[in-house]
């Protein structure tokens, strides 16, 4: 899950720029282990922009060493950013949340090749605290105040409530659908306030400046360090349907053997000590697995019903 977006867009560097700037370095060709230049990734921002581009840089080089080419490593300002760029080809590889990955697909052939793994959150004990299983989905759920008078879904009507940009899956999409399901349409009855982040919308309710917030389970956890007492001072009022979990996908037009080429640097990559640490700093990935387009065929049929949601 790649939990979205960023507070403070303004320190973001889009890919249209950023990319573009940058230098081709010097390439041994003794090295290379595809036929691809270099590789340019991108990041969609799930907390600070800037701590979030710090914490992924060390990717270039563990990459270059598997691929033998130059690898540079931005974050966009959302995940629209991030569509475009691939589409555009200013962007090789993109780290993608369901929803904007099954964009990206449909509009210009992107193709995924690997999906996030996590522990599972242990929601009975309600802090934030992991199983010893891994899986491949997660969940949003919708925080509000631990002495907040909402005590069910309905009482969400009238309310104020952080959200995400409207492709966000767990900070937007899903919990309006399931709630809709639910008898309630927050779309029209309830007021929603676009954050730049989950962390954001997790500090929202916990200062009062939203009732409520749709959020990544556990989100509470970005924001613990700074503020310890947020599992005391909060509860899920629901969750949602599993979400599958994050993408890393390939613009259209890199050839099969470049495809699998990356797709193996990027597994080699999750089982090092650095790379298990960028992908957890970053993500709070585990590790990674071979995916398919088809795993991705619920967040389509959430895209239809939200569509008609108004």
């Amino acid at each position: 899950m790649f939990k979205k977006l960023v507070a403070g867009a303004a320190v973001t560097i889009a890919a249209s720029t950023l990319v573009t700037a940058l230098p081709a370095a010097s390439v041994n060709a003794a090295d290379k282990k595809v036929d691809l230049k270099e590789l340019n990734v991108q990041f969609v921002p799930s907390s600070q922009a800037d701590t979030i581009q710090a914490k992924a840089k060390p990717l270039e080089k563990l990459l270059k060493a598997q691929l033998g080419i130059p690898v540079h490593v931005t974050i966009s300002t959302d995940y629209n950013t991030v569509v475009e760029a691939m589409g555009s080809k200013k962007v090789d590889m993109g780290f993608l949340p369901p929803d904007p990955y099954v964009q990206a697909h449909k509009q210009y052939g992107a193709k995924v090749i690997l999906q996030s793994q996590r522990y599972g959150i242990n929601d009975k004990k309600g802090d934030g605290s992991n199983t010893d299983k891994l899986v491949d989905y997660y969940r949003a759920e919708v925080l509000v105040k631990k002495d907040s008078k909402i005590k069910s879904v309905k009482d969400l009507k009238g309310k104020k409530i952080a959200v995400q940009d409207t492709t966000s899956d767990a900070g937007y999409m899903f919990p309006v659908v399931d709630l809709k399901k639910k008898g309630v349409n927050v779309v029209k009855d309830a007021k929603l306030v676009t954050v730049k982040g989950h962390d954001q919308g997790v500090l929202s309710v916990m200062n009062g400046d939203t009732d409520a917030a749709f959020v990544f389970d556990d989100a509470r956890n970005v924001v613990k360090k700074d503020n310890p007492d947020v599992f005391k001072d909060t509860r899920v009022l629901t969750y949602t349907a599993k979400i599958p979990n994050d993408t890393i996908a390939l613009r259209k037009g890199i050839s099969k053997a470049d495809t699998k080429a990356i797709q193996n640097a990027m597994i080699k990559v999750s089982k090092t000590t650095e790379g298990k640490k960028v992908l957890n700093d970053v993500y709070s990935w585990a590790g990674v697995a071979k995916s398919k387009d088809s795993n991705f065929n619920v967040v389509r049929k959430y895209q239809k019903a939200v569509e008609g949601i108004n």
